[in-house]
């Protein structure tokens, strides 16, 4: 694959450059209606093209020059030598936001923690004398080091949990995108976007077994079909979700302690609907 190079006059294929041109629409519309202007994205993205070269272009059994990395990106050697020693990344919010998503799998997976249909308990808020499920102890079977009513109080500002009269606890299975909660939502936008690209660009690159990618799209629908396909769509989805989470669940307690089981996975899907008229969409 042809690798841009300023030195040499190399050029990145056009193809790709269009579909870079696309999906680089929505990104920027996000940018602007969040007040990040192209000077800020500029500097951000300078940082992270230095990242990439540093860890995923390296040559074996040589150290990582800063004028290596200048060749690699483009990036002045002054910035690159700066750069690679920053670091801006909130550990403690993704931290957090990983323990919600871990939870709310755990609780829709863990036949300890469903009905005979395999739907999400409702669960007493405490835990229980003779041992049955609890919220407390579903929050503990992922980690000690939380306390329980914290969890609780933040999925009751999402939404994502309601607390009934009778004290028990109920997942609303509708809010996992949170009502609430800017932080969640962007932690799952940079963790899903990142996956679902580098799975296409897998695909782009020759002699690779292919990752599956893949979207149905049509043109020409009616706002009333819009709603019947959305509805469609969240009820299939979620049932794949479900069955992968499962599934996910139990492979992953059983080889916990296997010294092989060193992935990681990410199974997604999602509906858009936008006029067929819009630029950043257009064939």
């Amino acid at each position: 694959m042809k690798r841009l190079d300023p030195d040499h006059g190399v050029t990145p294929p056009k193809p790709l450059v269009a579909a870079l041109r696309v999906l680089l629409q929505p990104l920027v519309r996000l940018l602007i209606d969040n007040h990040i202007t192209y000077p800020y994205f500029a500097n951000l993205l300078k940082g992270i093209f230095v990242e990439v070269a540093e860890r995923d272009f390296a040559v074996e059994g040589k150290r990582q020059s800063d004028s290596r990395i200048t060749l690699l990106t483009g990036v002045h050697r002054k910035d690159v030598r700066r750069l690679r020693h920053s670091d801006d990344i909130d550990t403690a919010t993704t931290g957090a936001i990983s323990l919600g998503g871990q939870l709310v799998a755990r609780w829709c997976g863990d036949s300890r923690f469903n009905d005979t249909n395999g739907k999400p308990l409702a669960l007493p808020r405490l835990p229980q004398e003779d041992g049955s499920p609890s919220f407390a102890s579903l929050v503990e079977s992922v980690s000690k080091d939380i306390r329980p009513r914290a969890i609780l109080d933040e999925w009751l500002r999402l939404g994502i949990a309601q607390l009934g009269n009778d004290d028990k606890v109920t997942l609303n299975t509708g809010a996992f995108i949170p009502e609430k909660g800017f932080e969640e939502k962007a932690y799952f936008l940079g963790n899903n976007l990142r996956d679902h690209i580098a799975a296409c660009a897998h695909n782009l690159a020759p002699h690779q077994q292919p990752m599956m990618e893949r979207s149905v799209y049509y043109h020409h629908l009616t706002p009333e079909d819009i709603e019947k396909l959305s509805e469609i769509s969240a009820k299939v989805g979620m049932e794949a979700l479900q069955t992968v989470n499962r599934e996910a669940l139990k492979l992953a307690e059983k080889s916990q302690q296997n010294p092989r089981a060193t992935m990681r996975m990410n199974f997604g899907m999602y509906f858009y609907h936008a006029r067929q008229d819009e630029t950043e969409h257009s064939d």
